[in-house]
């Protein structure tokens, strides 16, 4: 117990050594493609009005998501499998475990993925549903929707919505070694559908979640932020009618229903849901 805090330390350096890069570069990556296919003109993102808030969760999300899935794994391991001794518990997670670990890696992060976004969607129309609102209002808050918006999360969103997901599927044996596949990926085509593009992707519009797709979730109710929930897979908003793509027309106007008294910085968003009870 007393080497806690250390460990938390170290955790927090690693989280933040891995993440710094990737900022960087997903900086410089979408600044150069939003020069040449912007999908709404105005202020770029690096002078956005809340981007001292938005940098915060980039920080902040990576760290939270990472300390809650090792301790919800820990648990998982002890309540389910009986294990507590610490060798024993790398061991076990390490490879996977059951009939699941017996696939190969690459249908394993396949797997992973389709599963996920499956419950994923489920979960995302239930935050945008009654008191689970609140929490998920966080994250559709933002004005000047851009890539750095994607880790706009509510904890409670986010241990609800995301994380939760990955453990169950961990603790179900797919091998914590997907996460080497999945982690970049989900990191990256995040930030990408938050990006400010006007892509489409075209034909393969259903088969993978582009810019335009997802800016219509963040648009108001009566434009279509009550459609494509889906993360990944567009998929899931084809089969249970919740998809929407208008032809020759792009979303604009995101944010929410209050947005004039919404909080704008990141500890009067954390506290806002507990306000609305």
């Amino acid at each position: 117990m007393s080497n806690l805090p250390l460990e938390v330390v170290v955790m927090f350096g690693e989280t933040i050594a891995k993440v710094v890069p990737v900022t960087i570069g997903l900086a410089v990556v979408f600044s150069v493609l939003t020069h040449f296919w912007a999908c709404n003109p105005g202020t770029p993102w690096w002078r956005k009005k809340e981007l001292v808030t938005d940098v915060c969760y980039w920080f902040f999300v990576p760290l939270f998501g990472r300390v809650l899935r090792i301790g919800l794994l820990v648990l998982g391991a002890g309540v389910f499998f009986k294990i507590h001794d610490a060798d024993e518990l790398i061991a076990f997670y390490d490879n996977g475990h059951g009939p699941l670990a017996q696939l190969p890696l690459w249908f394993q992060a396949v797997l992973f993925l389709v599963l996920s976004d499956f419950m994923l969607y489920w979960l995302h129309r239930m935050f945008h549903r009654g008191d689970f609102w609140k929490y998920h209002a966080v994250h559709h808050s933002s004005e000047e929707l851009d890539w750095i918006s994607a880790a706009r999360f509510h904890p409670v969103n986010l241990f609800l919505g995301t994380i939760l997901v990955d453990v169950f599927l961990l603790i179900a044996g797919i091998s914590p070694n997907v996460m080497l596949w999945v982690a970049p990926f989900n990191m990256f085509h995040s930030a990408f559908v938050h990006a400010n593009l006007n892509w489409t992707l075209g034909p393969f519009k259903y088969v993978l979640a582009s810019p335009v797709f997802h800016r219509w979730h963040h648009t108001g109710l009566e434009e279509g932020g009550n459609t494509n929930f889906a993360g990944t897979f567009p998929l899931w908003d084809v089969l249970f009618g919740t998809f929407r793509m208008p032809e020759n027309k792009l979303p604009d106007n995101y944010g929410v229903d209050d947005q004039a008294t919404f909080p704008t910085e990141i500890a009067g968003q954390l506290a806002y849901p507990f306000r609305q009870s």
